[in-house]
């Protein structure tokens, strides 16, 4: 393709379109392809997608995309439709910025403040907002882990897809609520949908923002999280992690959105695995390396998703065990919320947590009675937090079978992985613990200790934890019963919550 006395067009093509770049001026040109999420095998459809391409990327370009063109084929008298735009230099492009080690914190915070800009303006309707449930998205997972296996030709599935379909389920199970509350406060946007290094030029006078998703309003209204984890995603993919992570901080602070860590991870692996589906399209094409980056993705996508996973944690143990300061420290480290029986009992009873409430052993704030209603107290507050998302631990002693069991009901509920700790150390220095700290929530003494000792019951499922020696040593043992797939990147997704004192 040439213009007349004009340069040779360069040639790029995607699955779903071809562009020619000639001069100032790019012309995509939209295949005629049936993708089963696509449909332009007819001219028509072709100009429609066309169109909307203009009018959806205006709203991030307005000067880029110049409108509608058409050319004439020989072998046709049907024109064929196109978009004109103004070309973009290729050496400002994010994707090759980010490859060459090129400085690009700012162009990223500029990036974020014109998406959240674009998310603020986004009209807020009863089609955009269904889109944002919970059955939503399971439907768009669904759908992509559908069209990957159709894209097995042997009916065998890319290592990691079976395990990426049940963390996804078990994620979606518990978390209507979180969706819910995300509609609620506006999340749900008309975005871009398709935010990718490549098709963003940082140039002097700000960032351009290229080739949206248009084909597909529905796969347009997204969270507005889910919008900006495409972006950290591809991030990710170009080499760049922290990158990602500061774009993905930037959104949030520009957006004012507190989302809890476990959906940014959901959502970065959900445009992964999207992008592991194109791949996969492009590999049946016979794109060199697609395959390859398909099994990169779905990797990428596993991690995160493992990331993700919401998670209870009780912390148990005798007074003295040292159950409380690894609590704190563990709830730290994971960057979650931290809920402790002693202070929830004093709560109940109205009292300040470091106001003693000394009392024999079953006494007092002690009986069974007061202990049952700060179990059930403590696990309905676990249960919310669950149900938005937030991963929790619980410090009690947890003696009570009965009340390990209803942990563990709940946790099966919420969809959350229940891990349990049992701290334990020898009786002397239990003993010289209680005798040497201070004043604390705990009311606990040397002989309620030795009480509870004679009727602890075996807890075999709990994960022992010898907490004698320096506090990072238990934390570290702690951290691999709690988190065995810990992702490199975690400390940048998540938001440290505590339980206010």
């Amino acid at each position: 393709m040439t213009e007349p006395g004009g340069p040779r067009a360069e040639v790029h093509e995607t699955h779903t379109a071809v562009v020619f770049f000639v001069g100032d001026r790019a012309y995509k040109v939209k295949k005629p392809v049936d993708l089963g999420f696509l449909d332009h095998t007819t001219a028509v459809a072709r100009r429609t997608t066309c169109e909307r391409e203009v009018t959806l990327n205006r709203r991030f370009a307005p000067d880029v995309y110049l409108g509608l063109g058409e050319f004439h084929s020989p072998e046709t008298d049907t024109p064929e439709p196109l978009v004109v735009m103004r070309r973009m230099p290729a050496e400002r492009r994010l994707s090759r910025l980010v490859r060459e080690g090129t400085p690009v914190d700012e162009a990223l915070r500029a990036v974020a403040r014109l998406l959240a800009t674009r998310h603020a303006d986004s009209p807020r309707t009863p089609d955009v907002d269904e889109q944002g449930t919970r059955d939503a998205l399971a439907a768009r997972w669904e759908a992509s882990f559908a069209q990957v296996r159709a894209l097995a030709d042997d009916g065998l599935v890319p290592e990691g897809v079976e395990d990426v379909e049940r963390l996804v389920r078990r994620y979606l199970v518990g978390r209507k609520r979180l969706f819910d509350m995300r509609i609620e406060q506006g999340r749900v946007v008309d975005g871009h949908g398709d935010l990718l290094a490549d098709d963003i030029f940082c140039l002097d006078d700000g960032p351009r923002v290229l080739d949206c998703l248009e084909f597909d309003d529905r796969l347009r209204y997204v969270d507005g999280l889910d919008d900006a984890a495409f972006l950290a995603m591809d991030l990710e993919q170009l080499g760049a992690p922290e990158a990602a992570a500061l774009f993905l901080a930037a959104y949030s602070e520009y957006s004012g959105d507190p989302a809890p860590s476990s959906l940014r991870h959901h959502y970065v692996a959900y445009r992964a695995f999207v992008r592991a589906k194109v791949a996969l399209i492009q590999a049946r094409q016979g794109a060199p390396g697609a395959e390859g980056a398909a099994r990169r993705l779905i990797a990428t996508a596993l991690r995160h998703l493992r990331t993700s996973a919401v998670g209870l944690t009780l912390v148990g143990g005798l007074p003295g065990s040292g159950k409380s300061t690894l609590s704190g420290a563990l709830a730290d480290r994971l960057g979650v919320t931290l809920l402790s029986s002693d202070r929830v009992r004093k709560e109940l009873a109205g009292i300040p947590a470091e106001e003693p409430a000394s009392a024999g052993y079953g006494e007092g704030l002690y009986t069974p009675e007061w202990t049952d209603k700060t179990y059930a107290a403590l696990l309905d507050r676990a249960s919310a937090l669950l149900a938005d998302g937030e991963s929790v631990v619980l410090d009690a002693t947890w003696t009570g079978a009965r009340q390990r069991e209803a942990a563990l009901r709940m946790a099966e509920q919420a969809g959350a992985d229940l891990v349990a700790l049992h701290c334990q150390v020898p009786g002397d220095v239990a003993a010289a613990r209680l005798t040497t700290r201070a004043r604390g929530a705990s009311d606990a003494d040397l002989d309620v200790a030795a009480t509870m000792a004679t009727t602890e019951p075996p807890w075999p499922e709990a994960v022992v934890i010898d907490t004698r020696g320096p506090l990072e040593a238990a934390v570290v043992r702690a951290l691999a019963a709690v988190r065995p797939y810990a992702i490199s990147q975690a400390p940048v997704f998540r938001r440290p919550y505590m339980e206010p004192d």
